[in-house]
């Protein structure tokens, strides 16, 4: 068994203060490190993904019309790559071994599976590359990129873990929706004690 962790989207755009805050973004950077600390050894690798958005561009359509509020499908601009925004948020602490993945590039970008690597691999790629078989995920937002990046893992064949206690969501009910699609889809809901 080779196990992976995904930290999903951990961006200041997507934590207290960004562009897309969720609540508890903060937390969730800081009990990701804390997990890292207490367990250096209990990941074979580390997947980091970020939104990173071209700056001039719609993206796609994901990003709204000036003067539109945005929806299920647009937002306000966000994650503008080389922007401060785009970074991961400051108590995000990765060892230097982490695999980084940019998604979002001239689209939308939801999942980790749609992002590519500094060296320019698919996701897909580095995890049958590092014999990956199991996979836990943290990060952001619950109901969106959390659960996509979950459901194409498990689209591909992997043993998924969400850590419930290092996600957060836009919204409670959009959030609690996605987890029980993840469980339905066949991803495990545990709490990150189960990490060893």
């Amino acid at each position: 068994m080779t196990r992976a962790l995904f930290i999903i989207d951990v961006q200041n755009d997507f934590t207290e203060g960004g562009a897309l805050a969720v609540e508890g973004g903060s937390a969730v950077a800081a009990g990701v490190s804390a997990l890292l600390a207490e367990h250096p050894d209990a990941y074979d690798v580390i997947f980091a993904s970020r939104d990173w958005h071209d700056p001039d561009s719609d993206n796609g359509g994901h990003f709204a019309r000036a003067g539109e509020p945005g929806s299920t499908d647009s937002w306000p601009v966000h994650c503008v790559a080389g922007t401060p925004g785009a970074e991961y948020h400051p108590s995000l602490l990765l060892p230097d071994t982490t695999i980084h993945i940019r998604k979002g590039q001239g689209h939308a970008g939801y999942s980790i599976f749609d992002g590519i690597s500094l060296g320019g691999e698919k996701t897909g790629e580095l995890l049958i590359a590092n014999g990956v078989t199991d996979i836990d995920i943290v990060g952001l937002a619950t109901d969106h990129c959390v659960r996509a990046s979950g459901l194409d893992a498990r689209g591909h064949g992997q043993h998924v873990r969400v850590l419930t206690d290092l996600v957060a969501g836009v919204a409670p009910d959009t959030s609690d929706a996605a987890l029980g699609e993840l469980a339905y889809a066949g991803a495990v809901l545990v709490t990150s004690d189960v990490v060893v």
